[in-house]
C-alpha cells in the first residue's frame, strides 16, 4: 500500500500494493484489493468492494454495499449510489474461467449511477449521464443522458446539476439551478435531433467546458429538485 494522507476505517482491509490519493476516507468493512488505484478526495461508504486493477480517479463517491470488479475505470467525479451493479463478464459461467478477458466498462467524468441499478460490461456512460435508481443499462449512454427503466432507455439530457433540460426551437437550455446554458447539436441532415429520434444527440455546456471543475459558488446545493420543480 502506497501511504498518502488518507483515512481508512480500522475494519476495513487495505491490500498491499493499492495506491489512495490524499483526502480519500475508506469506511466500515471496505476492501481494496492490491493494484487498485484510487484518486484524492474519494469517499467509500460500508462495504464497498474494489478490485485489482480497477482505477478511480479523484472526488469519487461510492456508496454503501457496491463491488467495483476488475475492468471497471472511473474518471473524476462519479457518483455511484448504494447497491448498484458493475459487471465485467456477458456470459458468466461458474465452471469457465474469464479472468484474463474481463471486458471494460468506462464511467466518465461526473456521471452518476442510482441506488440498486445495474451496468453491464462492455460500456461507456458519458459525462454528467444519470442513471436512475434501478435501471438496467446494457449499452453506451450519450453524455448527459437520462437513463431510466428496465432495459434503460433515454429520456431527455440532464445539466450538469442534475436538472431535465428543456430545449428550445433554438437547441438551447438552461440548468435551474446553475444558470448554465446547453445546446443541443443537429444531426447530419441539419435538422435538430430530439430523443428517440433517427439522427445522433449530442449536448455540450456552452458557459463550461466539460472538463473543467465547477465555480466555488457552485459546489453546494440550496434548494432540493422539487424546489427547483415549484
Amino acid at each position: 500500500m502506497e501511504l498518502a494522507d488518507f483515512f481508512v476505517h480500522p475494519t476495513a482491509v487495505i491490500d498491499d500494493g493499492a495506491v489512495i490519493g490524499a483526502g480519500t476516507r475508506v469506511w466500515h468493512f471496505c476492501h481494496v484489493s492490491a493494484g487498485a488505484r484510487i484518486g484524492a478526495r474519494c469517499n467509500l461508504g460500508q462495504n464497498v468492494f474494489v478490485g485489482p486493477g480497477v482505477v478511480i480517479g479523484s472526488n469519487v463517491k461510492i456508496q454503501n454495499n457496491v463491488s467495483v470488479y476488475p475492468g471497471v475505470t472511473m474518471e473524476d467525479d462519479v457518483f455511484l449510489g448504494p447497491s448498484c451493479v458493475l459487471t465485467n463478464v456477458t456470459n458468466p459461467r461458474s465452471q469457465v474461467v474469464r479472468h484474463d478477458i474481463y471486458e471494460k466498462t468506462l464511467l466518465r467524468r461526473g456521471c452518476t449511477i442510482g441506488a440498486n441499478a445495474t451496468v453491464v460490461c462492455g460500456i461507456t456512460i458519458g459525462r454528467y449521464a444519470f442513471v436512475a435508481a434501478g435501471a438496467v443499462v446494457a449499452k453506451d449512454a450519450p453524455d448527459y443522458a437520462m437513463m431510466v427503466g428496465v432495459p434503460a432507455r433515454q429520456e431527455g439530457f440532464v445539466s450538469r446539476h442534475g436538472h431535465r433540460l428543456d430545449f428550445g426551437d433554438d437547441g438551447m437550455a438552461v440548468c435551474p439551478e446553475s444558470g448554465f446554458r446547453y445546446h443541443l447539436t443537429s444531426d447530419v441532415r441539419g435538422r435538430r435531433s430530439e430523443v428517440g429520434g433517427s439522427g445522433p444527440c449530442v449536448v455540450r455546456c456552452v458557459d463550461l467546458d466539460e472538463e473543467s471543475p465547477l465555480p466555488a459558488t457552485l459546489l453546494r446545493g440550496t434548494k432540493t429538485y422539487d424546489e427547483f420543480k415549484g
